[in-house]
């Protein structure tokens, strides 16, 4: 039942969100075997958005690639519009340093839905704190490690070789010390232009702006 909520929303969406780990890479993607919107009337093609609607379904994409709800999307945006800068590039920014989101873009976690359940349960220490709030945004200095005590989970096995396979981003620093924890350094903040969002975030300005 997991399996076909997550991937109706790629369906919905008309493009991949990766939000099932390797099975998006596969063969078996929802997206490769029924690349239509579902429904009685699915194989027929797209019916033409209005303006809003299409504002509205670009505003959908990012709420499904993060995980967050609109009440938490609507703050971000809020607090992206009093800050100084770019908009769209202070929302990015904000989305990006999710604790959550940061596990996943450091590959200990297959989706954002596994690293939710990861922080929620108190594997990570952020500074050498324990921490349980997927939501925390990271900033340059912090630390991030995993709990000794949850290193031995399989959770976290072949963690060395998840991280080999992943491109890390240019602001974290990701360090192997002597007793095999691995620490992450936030040297950086995200950029709009890494990040590379499958969405048109000026139409999701516009959408907040009527």
């Amino acid at each position: 039942m997991i399996r076909g909520s997550i991937c109706k929303k790629c369906r919905r969406a008309g493009q991949k969100l990766f939000l099932k780990e390797e099975r998006c890479f596969t063969p078996k993607c929802a997206m490769v075997k029924k690349p239509y919107v579902p429904g009685m009337k699915a194989k027929k093609h797209r019916s033409a958005l209005s303006e809003y609607g299409s504002q509205l379904a670009e505003k959908q994409k990012v709420k499904r690639i993060y995980g967050i709800t609109e009440r938490q999307f609507r703050k971000y945006f809020e607090e992206a519009l009093k800050a100084r800068g770019v908009v769209a590039d202070v929302l990015v920014k904000k989305l990006e340093t999710r604790l959550d989101n940061v596990i996943f873009r450091l590959g200990w976690g297959g989706s954002r839905a596994k690293t939710k359940q990861i922080v929620s349960h108190g594997h990570i220490l952020l500074n050498n704190v324990r921490v349980n709030i997927p939501s925390i945004n990271v900033k340059k200095g912090d630390v991030i490690t995993i709990r000794q005590g949850s290193l031995k989970k399989v959770l976290f096995k072949d963690l060395e070789a998840k991280i080999k396979k992943q491109t890390i981003p240019s602001w974290l620093s990701v360090e192997k010390k002597e007793d095999g924890v691995f620490k992450v350094a936030v040297i950086g903040a995200p950029t709009r232009e890494e990040v590379l969002l499958p969405v048109d975030l000026a139409m999701i300005v516009e959408f907040y702006s009527r």
